[in-house]
């Protein structure tokens, strides 16, 4: 996972605001939370497994059980997770209602600064194992294009997993009443990416952890501390002022994502 864009990020987090009233938007950040150097995450994750370890092969069998599930509502709603740029929408449910650049500024401006630290937190482990995606290891359909750049895109750890369970880890800090929901839509986004077909298991996990490294030190900071308080506003705000997400749909979400997957 590198780093996306700020101007791509920035136009998913605006889509469906253009009926919203219009809100002071913060500078773009042009760095994360944390300094440079800050946190050595190689130095954390478990090493990537080996080919024919438990763990290797215990991965191979999930990811081939998995392919059966092509073209049913989980593998729809890992297609869904496939743009890690419209992050926000993905927690509507979870939230009670949909955050975007226009409504929720500081929310939206927490992400574009994240987005940095994550990729920080990705990149090293990812560029040092190489490990290969699981549908370059056997045969098998995914919910996604087979590029050659998602094949030069190492597994471990799932960047995706990492990303979207950040976040989460960010959202329930502002929003700990709703922290289940909000932390088990983050865990199924990563887990979106085996049913996807094109992470491990293992490498989904890593980046639960990689998120969890990560979270405990960007919380940490003054900067973030400060993000929080005005997100929490924010929540406050959207959720009195409405409208919901669509209960039907929000309903049907959550059945998918009852039970852990993996």
């Amino acid at each position: 996972m590198r780093v996306v864009p700020l101007a791509a990020l920035a136009a998913l987090l605006c889509a469906g605001s253009a009926l919203a009233q219009p809100s002071p938007v913060p500078p773009r950040p042009q760095q994360g939370y944390l300094p440079g150097g800050t946190l050595d995450t190689l130095k954390i994750l478990p090493p990537a497994p080996q080919p024919g370890s438990p763990q290797a092969e215990a991965d191979r069998k999930m990811f081939l059980a998995t392919r059966a599930w092509k073209d049913t509502p989980r593998w729809a709603l890992a297609i869904n997770d496939v743009d890690e740029k419209a992050i926000l929408t993905d927690f509507q449910c979870a939230l009670g209602f949909t955050p975007s650049l226009t409504k929720t500024p500081r929310m939206a401006g927490m992400l574009l600064r994240l987005r940095f630290d994550v990729g920080a937190a990705v990149n090293g482990p990812k560029d040092y194992y190489k490990r290969p995606r699981p549908y370059l290891v056997d045969e098998g359909p995914i919910c996604v294009d087979k590029t050659d750049g998602l094949a030069k895109s190492p597994d471990y750890p799932s960047g995706h997993s990492t990303w979207g369970y950040a976040v989460g880890l960010a959202l329930a800090q502002a929003d700990p009443e709703h922290a289940t929901a909000i932390l088990a839509r983050a865990r199924a986004f990563g887990e979106s990416r085996a049913v996807c077909g094109v992470h491990n298991v293992s490498s989904v996990q890593a980046g639960q952890l990689n998120a969890s490294a990560l979270m405990a030190a960007v919380s940490g900071t003054s900067l973030f501390q400060s993000d929080l308080a005005g997100i929490r506003k924010e929540i406050a705000d959207n959720r009195k002022a409405g409208p919901a997400p669509d209960a039907a749909k929000c309903a049907a979400e959550a059945e998918l994502i009852a039970k852990p997957l993996l």
